[in-house]
């Protein structure tokens, strides 16, 4: 289920049909006060919450469930005007999922919805391999030849991408978007540098991550 939480009638409504057209059930709450007490008896899968809101506003309100480990997990989509920087930010900042500056399309909604569900939803565990370098997705460690490597989040997110992905080429931009996320805000070469020391950590293995002249990187894909 998926709440909207809009206190415009008419931007509920068109929300809450937009996301039921296209199969995914959605229910939507005019006020902050009313949402906030409907969360204490169930939990939806995604929120869409209007940053401008009566009796609580949408800030606070994604304030309140991030300090909650009941509710801290449930995706959140902001909903922003146009040109408010930084309400984007601070939602950002709090743990929101993704935002939405309005006016925006009902297409743009059910697509970010759908992207946040698929980023939120739990994968199964898998294991990942190239020759001796293993990533068990379960522990969330690497190890290569059997000698565990220490990497950081952003590094093991950078090296689960190109082993699911082996002879894909990602731009920057697509690597800061799958590893950073919508809350990055940064420059082309964060990614280069952890390309640089993820390379480093890996040793003989590092030699897999190729650069592409004028695109990005890749894995090579062993033949």
């Amino acid at each position: 289920m998926i709440w909207c939480v809009e206190d415009d009638a008419s931007i509920r409504d068109i929300e809450v049909y937009a996301l039921n057209s296209t199969g995914l059930a959605a229910e939507g709450f005019a006020d902050g006060a009313t949402f906030w007490q409907a969360l204490q008896k169930t939990q939806p899968e995604l929120v869409v919450l209007d940053v401008m809101l009566p009796e609580i506003d949408g800030i606070e309100l994604l304030r309140r469930m991030k300090a909650d480990a009941a509710l801290r997990e449930i995706p959140v989509i902001m909903a922003t005007a146009k040109g408010a920087e930084y309400d984007k930010i601070q939602g950002l900042d709090l743990g929101a999922d993704d935002y939405l500056a309005k006016p925006f399309g009902v297409m743009e909604l059910v697509s970010r919805v759908k992207a946040v569900l698929r980023r939120c939803r739990p994968q199964p565990a898998a294991v990942l391999r190239c020759g001796g370098l293993v990533v068990d997705e379960q522990e969330h460690t690497v190890t290569a030849d059997g000698v565990r490597v220490v990497l950081t989040y952003k590094e093991y997110q950078l090296l689960r991408l190109f082993l699911s992905h082996p002879g894909t080429a990602f731009t920057r931009d697509q690597l800061m978007e799958q590893v950073w996320g919508m809350d990055f805000y940064g420059e082309s070469r964060t990614v280069d540098m952890h390309i640089r020391t993820l390379r480093q950590k890996l040793g003989v293995y590092g030699e897999h991550i190729e650069t592409v002249r004028s695109v990005g990187y890749r894995w090579r894909a062993q033949p």
